[in-house]
């Protein structure tokens, strides 16, 4: 999805940025002309994407950890100079589990990594990215706003992220740091893959996931990728912005009883 070159001669980091929606966001922001450091805690996938993509540049770095983190931004710098936009995508879906089958340790971890793993990303970026004047992109979830069943510490995380990004986003407009971010509906990734997979019939569950959307499809990382650059470079009276990607997903109504809930219909003359 090509976006010309609206963001020559920008650097951006796009963490999480080895596959999925992360390397459909690096993509974009390569076609739209921008330096792009990709890093993960996986290497394959960005070591792959730095052979592939001129214009990447990949760094071993994962998110939970203080000195991963330091090292990136400080590398980025070194060997370009500045930072122009910081895309927080790194992060998990854990499969379905109802809160009492959850661990409190389970739980940190994924604050770890999808709540802290942003701050800790924006708050070594951030000084840099006062310099250029820059904008921070978070990658938050549909989720966030509508609930998700059996999800309640991912949605608990994201919904952090959504709330960051608005009070960020007040608190940097003196600064002129715009901070939006994205929420994403169904977007076809491996990690999407991987979970229908865990599920009794992943061929059930992918279709189910597609009927989703009005649209009658899942979204694709390059759709991702598009947007972001869109709010990177052309949004630019934009901030505290929460963008849904979603396909319409969230529109309508539709059946939200589980099996089994009590059900009180209303009496009727007929």
């Amino acid at each position: 999805m090509a976006s010309g070159r609206s963001y020559a001669g920008k650097v951006v980091i796009v963490t999480g940025g080895g596959r999925g929606i992360g390397a459909g966001v690096a993509r974009a922001f390569v076609d739209a002309g921008a330096q792009v450091v990709i890093c993960d805690k996986v290497d394959p996938g960005g070591q792959a994407l730095e052979k592939e993509l001129p214009g990447v540049v990949f760094i071993h770095c994962d998110v939970t950890s203080e000195e991963d983190v330091r090292t990136l931004v400080s590398e980025t710098i070194r060997q370009f100079g500045r930072l122009d936009c910081v895309v927080n995508n790194a992060g998990y879906h854990p499969v379905d589990q109802r809160l009492t089958e959850t661990t409190t340790d389970g739980f940190r971890q994924l604050l770890e990594l999808n709540l802290l793993g942003v701050y800790r990303v924006t708050k070594y970026a951030l000084p840099h990215l006062r310099k250029t004047q820059g904008n921070i992109i978070n990658i938050s979830s549909l989720v966030a706003a509508i609930g998700q069943s059996q999800s309640v510490h991912y949605v608990a995380t994201k919904g952090a992220v959504t709330a960051m990004t608005k009070a960020l986003a007040l608190d940097e407009s003196q600064y002129g740091v715009r901070v939006n971010c994205i929420s994403p509906g169904n977007i076809w990734t491996p990690l999407w893959e991987e979970l229908a997979a865990s599920t009794p019939d992943p061929r059930a569950t992918v279709l189910e996931g597609t009927l989703a959307q009005p649209m009658g499809r899942m979204g694709q990382p390059a759709e991702v990728g598009a947007a972001a650059v869109f709010l990177a470079s052309g949004a630019t009276f934009c901030t505290g912005m929460d963008l849904f990607l979603t396909g319409g997903a969230e529109l309508g109504y539709g059946r939200k009883a589980s099996p089994g809930t009590p059900v009180d219909i209303p009496p009727s003359h007929w």
